[in-house]
């Protein structure tokens, strides 16, 4: 990693304090269980939103060992309904996991969903969010969020999820082609999973959220 690079993950750490969220660093993902569990306790109501992030890191492997009272919404021979009910019980979890798809050098928090379980869970009902993010998510305004998510986080994960999109046919979302359009700019494919658009900046419920940024590129 750059001098530069260091710095901006200083600054940017700085500013999530500023704004009430708490942010940590680990140099490697091998680091990142070690930190977790002084974050969680055994026994505790966790959950989670979809993230290549928490497989690389061995989050989803921890949150399935047993530790803890896991809400598990992908477990074999899940019906709908059942999925639905693992969305609204989240929001009485202790520890919630999840990753974000930009993170500003001023602290803010950029993410953007389909159905919006993730999301809503970061913003509002478990006790605990925590976030693990490859210092790559870090970006220098939220028009470079904007731009991270329709270039390198959403066509991936259309692929990954095997959505019939624009974005997964050509690799950038159809907005980047228009001119004056606005950010939540898009196709109309029934699979679309930009639908909503969250921005978090400074936070009532102080270290609610924490960040934790890890000194590898991880996730889309």
């Amino acid at each position: 990693m750059t001098t530069v690079m260091e710095s901006i993950i200083k600054k940017t750490m700085e500013n999530l304090q500023k704004n009430n969220i708490k942010p940590f660093y680990v140099e490697k993902k091998e680091d990142v269980l070690p930190l977790i569990r002084t974050l969680v306790n055994e026994g505790d109501t966790v959950s989670n939103g979809g993230s290549v992030t928490l497989k690389q890191t061995g989050v989803m492997d921890e949150l399935k060992s047993g530790r803890y009272n896991y809400l598990d919404r992908s477990r074999e021979g899940i019906t709908p309904e059942e999925i639905e009910q693992v969305y609204r019980d989240t929001y009485s979890a202790d520890v919630y996991f999840a990753s974000s798809n930009a993170i500003t050098e001023s602290g803010y928090l950029y993410n953007v969903d389909g159905n919006s379980n993730r999301v809503s869970a970061i913003l509002y009902g478990p006790k605990s969010v925590v976030l693990v993010c490859g210092y790559n998510k870090i970006v220098k305004d939220l028009d470079e969020a904007v731009k991270r998510v329709k270039t390198c986080a959403a066509p991936p994960n259309t692929v990954r999820l095997n959505c019939e999109t624009y974005c997964a046919e050509k690799g950038s979302c159809v907005s980047m082609n228009i001119d004056g359009g606005e950010y939540c700019d898009g196709c109309h494919s029934k699979d679309r999973i930009c639908c909503n658009f969250v921005i978090s900046a400074q936070q009532r419920h102080i270290d609610r959220i924490k960040v934790i940024i890890v000194g590898e590129e991880l996730g889309y």
